[in-house]
């Protein structure tokens, strides 16, 4: 029996690039890149670092058994265990959605409307982040502002296990408040406390209507609870709603908006809202809603 070839690091990642490429699979050397690091314990980087590495029989089978998953549709980073969300590296499973880069542009705009704000708290600020999941948004804001106090709330237990894991492994758990509840319900407020500078949401936006049409990846394996509600609007409704209450005046509250959603959220804003802004991602979809309480 002849025995079987020794794969180095970089052969290995070409052959499953090129074997991802030929079955269709989304974002190829990124999956291979991923799976492989994970196998092995390595970053992304180091995988090129140490490309000549020989990969032992092993971790062979276990990354071939990763590859078998990722065919049958399961997302990379829930194989892998991981996601990067501005860089930072997050722990993720089926308990919560995957970070997505469009959302990194929507914390940017947030911390440049707080900076912007004119608030005495602003090195200092109260932030609330309504739907956290893998809390890559409150722990993000936790780390690029290091004087911020974070509340981090989800209706999902499951949600806030994992935030809370992402936020020890960052360092952040000191300055972060965990709350389990719901935001469709307006007592929600009472449970958040505050009052915050910046309210910030990503908060469930696809409408019933449009599950069909999602992605096999997403409908098989993310969460329904984070990304689904009725008509699209109902959680816009709901914070826009306990908003004055939970800002202090001069305080931001922003918005992740469904790409065809800016003007339907802006007809929920009342009186109490001013300068309202509405940014566009790469693609130039509206992709985040901004504006001032008081």
């Amino acid at each position: 029996m002849s025995e079987e070839k020794v794969w180095s690091v970089v052969e290995l990642l070409k052959t499953t690039i090129v074997f991802f490429s030929e079955k269709k699979i989304d974002e190829p050397r990124l999956s291979a890149e991923l799976l492989l690091g994970q196998v092995l314990g390595l970053q992304r980087l180091q995988l090129y670092l140490d490309h000549e590495r020989p990969v032992t029989p092993s971790e062979l089978g276990a990354f071939r058994a990763a590859c078998r998953e990722r065919l049958q549709g399961r997302p990379v980073q829930y194989i892998a265990g991981e996601s990067f969300f501005y860089g930072y590296r997050f722990f993720v499973d089926e308990r919560v959605l995957i970070p997505r880069p469009e959302t990194e542009l929507v914390l940017e705009h947030a911390i440049e409307r707080l900076a912007a704000s004119g608030l005495d708290s602003v090195d200092t600020p109260s932030i609330l982040d309504i739907g956290t999941g893998s809390g890559c948004i409150a722990i993000t804001l936790a780390l690029r502002l290091p004087g911020a106090q974070v509340t981090a709330l989800d209706v999902s237990a499951d949600a806030l296990e994992v935030a809370r894991r992402n936020a020890e492994e960052h360092g952040v758990s000191d300055r972060i408040r965990f709350v389990q509840a719901d935001a469709l319900d307006l007592a929600f407020a009472q449970k958040a406390g505050g009052p915050f500078d910046l309210v910030i949401s990503n908060p469930p936006y696809i409408p019933e209507s449009e599950w069909a049409t999602l992605q096999k990846e997403v409908k098989g394996y993310e969460p329904r609870l984070a990304l689904v509600s009725p008509t699209g609007f109902e959680f816009y409704r709901s914070i826009v709603a306990t908003a004055p209450a939970l800002l202090r005046k001069g305080g931001v509250l922003c918005f992740e908006l469904h790409a065809d959603g800016a003007e339907g959220v802006k007809k929920l804003l009342g009186h109490e809202f001013r300068d309202v802004q509405v940014m566009q991602d790469y693609s130039r979809l509206d992709r985040a809603l901004s504006c001032i309480v008081g």
